[in-house]
């Protein structure tokens, strides 16, 4: 299994704009991937906009074709400027 990470800081501004931008995404995922096995959203409780996904694929092809999907592009054409960091990580599952 292929193993996503994903923390973001969130501009105060919109934060609660990306909340539900991030929740429709990860329901567009789930519901449209096959490759894609989980799609957690987690938010900081000391910072609203600090927010961690935690995504598991079948395999990196599944997730290098989750990149390419029409509501992905989407989503981050929305999301973009609202960003003031990101941090992505790929993870190997071992068990």
């Amino acid at each position: 299994m292929f193993v996503v990470t994903v923390e973001f800081q969130i501009e105060p501004a919109h934060v609660d704009a990306f909340r539900e931008a991030v929740l429709m995404q990860a329901q567009n995922t789930l519901d449209h991937e096959e490759a894609c096995r989980r799609f957690d959203v987690a938010v900081d409780p000391g910072n609203s906009g600090r927010f961690f996904l935690y995504e598991l694929y079948a395999g990196e092809a599944g997730f290098q074709a989750h990149l390419r999907t029409d509501h992905f592009v989407r989503f981050d054409r929305v999301v973009g400027d609202w960003v003031q960091r990101k941090t992505v990580e790929t993870w190997e599952m071992v068990i």
